[in-house]
């Protein structure tokens, strides 16, 4: 007993390290630098190369970020309009006129401006930058009415070749089985409205990223996700992203 007493308070110490950590460096494959700093929720902020991205940056919600004291977006993301995905008043102070702003058919009518990406658009950005949309929608029966199919965007950006997946709101669905080569995924994990800890995992298995964040979780116990991919030799990194 006291073993498994300390085991687990070894696990609770790593976690809240981990959570405490703001920010992950990766290499691309052409040596370049890319820095993933950790807002909250489902807002991340990528840095590469002088240039920023966000992706559905919020303000209000707890913790209250502002994002007016932060770099100017080169590129703006945003999945789809929800409130924790989609805040009106943080769009102007992120943006500045050259932002490239990328955004689902819903939220481009209200932001008025930028480019709409349906499921399996993609754009080149720069030479060495590359973004895809990709289904991101709800299959359980009962859920569907979260996040229908075809309305709502996950993004894959290729930095220099470093594959970055970032799923939206989403539950495990067929079509992960097509995305290949994924160096660092964000999968969400928060039932009834994404994915159950189970249902995280087995998309994990599927995508198979080198790094795995989960985000978007909420209250679920996400240290079970890491205990569940154990040997599978995804780098699994909490951080926090309630």
């Amino acid at each position: 007993m006291m073993k498994h007493f300390l085991t687990c308070l070894l696990l609770c110490l790593a976690l809240t390290a981990q959570g405490a950590q703001k920010s992950d460096t990766f290499t691309t494959p052409g040596g370049k630098t890319v820095t993933i700093h950790h807002i909250k929720h489902a807002s991340v902020h990528i840095e590469y190369e002088g240039r920023h991205i966000y992706v559905d940056p919020v303000g209000k919600m707890p913790p209250e970020t502002d994002f007016s004291i932060l770099p100017k977006a080169n590129i703006l993301l945003i999945t789809h309009e929800h409130f924790d995905h989609y805040d009106p008043l943080v769009v102007p102070q992120v943006c500045m006129e050259a932002t490239a702003v990328y955004t689902n058919k819903t939220v481009n009518g209200k932001v008025h401006r930028g480019l709409v990406m349906n499921n399996g658009d993609s754009i080149r950005y720069a030479d060495d930058i590359m973004i895809w949309a990709v289904p991101a929608y709800n299959t359980t029966e009962g859920r569907e009415q979260y996040h229908p199919k075809g309305r709502d965007n996950g993004y894959i950006l290729a930095l220099d070749g470093l594959r970055i997946y970032i799923a939206g709101d989403t539950e495990d669905i067929p079509e992960m089985a097509d995305l290949k080569n994924i160096d660092i995924a964000f999968l969400p994990c928060n039932q009834p409205y994404t994915m159950t800890i189970d249902q995280l995992v087995k998309a994990a298995k599927t995508i198979s990223p080198k790094v795995l964040f989960p985000y978007h979780y909420s209250e679920t116990p996400i240290n079970q996700a890491l205990i569940k991919l154990a040997g599978t030799g995804i780098q699994v990194k909490i951080r926090d992203y309630k």
